[in-house]
């Protein structure tokens, strides 16, 4: 007796085409997003932080902070790693 399976195989073609236009379509979607980015459209991603800049006398400020808090630490002799 032969089995007749070009109907169950019609039908999973007709489903796989089905998705594959929805995947064509999703993957439009994304290129069209990510060419918008690259055209200078501002994305969250994108933007930098607004941060100004240290002085050279802050920064030596806190040079000088960090180095005592270091030299504190290390005096006291913290926790060993495992």
């Amino acid at each position: 007796m032969a089995i007749d399976v070009s109907k169950t195989l019609r039908q999973a073609l007709t489903r796989l085409e089905t998705e594959g236009r929805r995947i064509d379509r999703q993957i439009a979607a994304i290129e069209s997003a990510l060419a918008l980015d690259g055209a200078g459209v501002s994305t969250r991603a994108g933007r930098k932080r607004d941060r100004k800049g240290m002085s050279p006398a802050a920064r030596k400020a806190v040079g000088r902070r960090m180095k005592a808090y270091w030299a504190k630490r290390k005096a006291k002799g913290g926790k060993k790693g495992k």
